[in-house]
Parts: C-alpha cells; sequence; structure tokens
C-alpha cells in the first residue's frame, strides 16, 4: 500500500536512526511504498525539494524555523506548515492514491491535509501522539490557558482528534489522559501504541569502553550516570544542575550530552563552578552518540516537575537497548517510573526529590548492573519492538 507519513522531524534520508526512521523502514521492509513530508527549515537555506531513496520518497518543505527559534516564529511557523504540506503535496506528489496517512504530534495543525487526502483518497487516518499541545505549552508557561491563542490550538487539537480514525497513545497514563479531557472521543478510537524502535545493541571489551571514555575525557574508575538528549526547559534543567551540585557519591560521574534552548544556561553553570564529578558534551551525531552511550553504565531521564500530562521520552529506549538500567526523575503524572521500577531495570524520584535522586544514585553504584541491564533489554523486546507499531497499525486497514 501507499503509506503518507507528515512530521515536524526533519527527516532527508532513511539510513539514519530514529523512532520515526525504523518504523517507516519496517514499512517498506513489509513492501509498502513510503512518503514522507518533512520541514526544512529557513536557516537551512534549502529550497522544497522531492527525493526517492528505494521505496522511499521524501518530500522536504521550506518553512519557517520550528525549533531552536524564538516562540513567535515557532508558533506561526506551527500555523503555516499545514498549507505549506497541502501546496507541496498538491504538486509533487499529486497522482499518488493513499491507503494511510500517518502522523505526529507535535503539531495538531495537519488537520487540512489529513482532511484532503482522506476525502481524495480514502485514506485510514492514524495519529501517534507523541506531545499533547497546547497543555504542555500551559504547563511550562509558555501560553496563558484561557488566552486567545490557546482557544486557537484548543480547537486545532480538538479538530485533529476528530478527523484521526485511531490515536495511538505512548503509554496507558497517555491513554487516560486523553480519554478523561476528551470525553468526546470513542474509547474504540484510541489505544496504547508506544515509541518503538528496532534495537541495536553495542558490546565493547573493556579496553574498548576505556579508549572511548579517554577520548571524551571521562574517568575510567566511575560509574558513569549519563543525560543524554534535548537540553530545553520541559527537562527541568534546574533539577538537573542541583544534582550534580549535590553529588557526593565517590563512585558516581554525570555525563550530560544534548543541545536545546537550555544548553548555555547549563554551560555557564559548568563553566562557572567546575564540577570535577561531572562531564559536558554539545550534541553529538546518533553514531557517535550510540558509541558513547554503549561505554556509558546507567540512563538518566529529567521532565520538568510541572507537568500534568503524561510525557514519555523517547530516550528510554536508547537506555534500553544499551543494556542499561535507568533512573528517572520526572512528575508524578507520567507512568514511566511506573514501568521502569515495575521492569526492575531502574528508579524513579519525583523531580525535585534532591535526597531521593542522590540516595537512588548511591544505589546504582552498589547495585549489580548486569541483572539490571538484562531487565532493560527484556523490557524492550517485550514492550517497544517496531514491529508492535507497524502491527498495530495496519492491523486497522485490513480488518
Amino acid at each position: 500500500m501507499n503509506v503518507l507519513f507528515l512530521t515536524m522531524v526533519n527527516i532527508t534520508t532513511l539510513k539514519k536512526r530514529g523512532i520515526y526512521q525504523d518504523l517507516l523502514n519496517h514499512f517498506i521492509e513489509q513492501g509498502h511504498n513510503v512518503y514522507i513530508v518533512s520541514p526544512v527549515e529557513r536557516r537551512h537555506k534549502t529550497k522544497t525539494s522531492f527525493t526517492q531513496e528505494g521505496k522511499a520518497n521524501i518530500l522536504n518543505v521550506h518553512s519557517l524555523n520550528l525549533t531552536k527559534t524564538n516562540v513567535v516564529e515557532k508558533g506561526l511557523g506551527q500555523i503555516l506548515i499545514e498549507g505549506q504540506f497541502l501546496s507541496a503535496i498538491k504538486k509533487y506528489i499529486k497522482n499518488v492514491d493513499f491507503d494511510l496517512v500517518l502522523y505526529s504530534t507535535p503539531p495538531i495543525t495537519f488537520s487540512k491535509v489529513i482532511d484532503f487526502i482522506k476525502k481524495r483518497d480514502g485514506a485510514y487516518s492514524y495519529l501517534l501522539l507523541k506531545d499533547i499541545f497546547p497543555q504542555n505549552a500551559v504547563d511550562m508557561g509558555m501560553m496563558k490557558k484561557g488566552g486567545l491563542l490557546h482557544k486557537t490550538f484548543v480547537n486545532k487539537e480538538k479538530r485533529l482528534y476528530k478527523i484521526s480514525d485511531t490515536i495511538g497513545c505512548m503509554s496507558e497514563a497517555n491513554k487516560k489522559f486523553v480519554l478523561e479531557h476528551n470525553p468526546d472521543i470513542s474509547r474504540n478510537k484510541v489505544e496504547v501504541n508506544p515509541n518503538t524502535i528496532k534495537p541495536k545493541f553495542i558490546e565493547y571489551s573493556e579496553e574498548e569502553r576505556v579508549k572511548i571514555k579517554n577520548k571524551y575525557n571521562i574517568p575510567i574508575d566511575k560509574r558513569i550516570f549519563v543525560y543524554g538528549g534535548n537540553l530545553g526547559i520541559p527537562q527541568g534543567i534546574d533539577f538537573l544542575i542541583k544534582t550534580i551540585s549535590d553529588l557526593k557519591e565517590p563512585l558516581a560521574h554525570i555525563l550530560v550530552v544534548g543541545s536545546g534552548t537550555q544548553f548555555k544556561k547549563i554551560e555557564i553553570w559548568f563553566n562557572q563552578n567546575k564540577p570535577t564529578n561531572a562531564t559536558l558534551l554539545s550534541g553529538l551525531p546518533r553514531d557517535e552518540y550510540d558509541t558513547l552511550l554503549a561505554a556509558c553504565d546507567v540512563g538518566m531521564i529529567f521532565l520538568h516537575k510541572d507537568f500534568t500530562i503524561p510525557n514519555f521520552p523517547s530516550r528510554l529506549l536508547a537506555y534500553l537497548e544499551m543494556k542499561m538500567p535507568v533512573l528517572a526523575a520526572t512528575d508524578v503524572n507520567t507512568d514511566i517510573g511506573k514501568i521502569i521500577e515495575e521492569a526492575k531495570c531502574g528508579y524513579w524520584v519525583e523531580a525535585g526529590d534532591a535526597n531521593g535522586i542522590q540516595d537512588k544514585i548511591s544505589k546504582l553504584c552498589a547495585d549489580n548492573l548486569n541483572i539490571l541491564g538484562d531487565r532493560s533489554w527484556n523490557l524492550l523486546q517485550n514492550e517497544y519492538l517496531v514491529e508492535r507499531s507497524y502491527k498495530l497499525i495496519v492491523e486497522k486497514i485490513n480488518v
């Protein structure tokens, strides 16, 4: 079948790894034709283009900056992207009949595109709900609840949910939140379809691990607690900084590697305080990051304490595939900590619990990490393989 995938993630190739790339590659492996519509932000100074990569067809649409920019440009860009996508589809892939239109949040502004494809082709529409907007912006103080902008986006959110034949949520808490806050949505159209990947486990000898640690000036005689990924307001960077500042466990060393709007803030703190028990690295290409990750010991997840929506960071999967225990410090609404603790592959503390996280760090310095790591791998194999997402989606169309 022909699959149309709409995303705000800049995808120029399927040769790189990621939750969307892995899923789309699996569709291709199963014999389907995939068409990807993805933005290319104005900072890259590239025009709209259409390329083919095997059975993958990639339409990169010129847009405003949607990431790493100010709130005004980001908001305007999300509003305009719908029309830009629709115009590009009509120009570059107007002769393709689609069986499935697949899309993720953010954004919530694809309704006109989805409606056009559904009416023209009779396509099935499947939403991969990766973010609950605009409530997340309200939680982070980036949008006033009840204001004009908020009401505008709430209407777009409801329209997107209504036009979706199925809504796939990242976890049970995610599903529960959507149903409780949208009583007009049929329970039958909402299911759990979590973040999934095609895992790539890297196993190093001790000699290789030492070589990698030396490359990045990371201690070879410590347990390395790594936080990798976006460094933004939603991650509650202040608590990450406090965790490093309070760290007294002599066997622990915290590695922070990533990029985002709060990177400069944490970089300034590192330059001023020069911690000996932590290392900061700017974001690395995915292959290099995976190599570094495989030489670390414990994965860390941070989420802002003020979230009322149940986020489920995809970085969990990067830790699980490396057979790493996980330490999560999050708000009380997400169930990611519950899942980690029920799988017995790590620990959870409430974001802001300074004593609690230090206690868990010390505990992980004494634990048998091989046992915890095997449980992480088992959790990944049982819940987060790409075959699960694929099966959930295609069975709707084959009914």
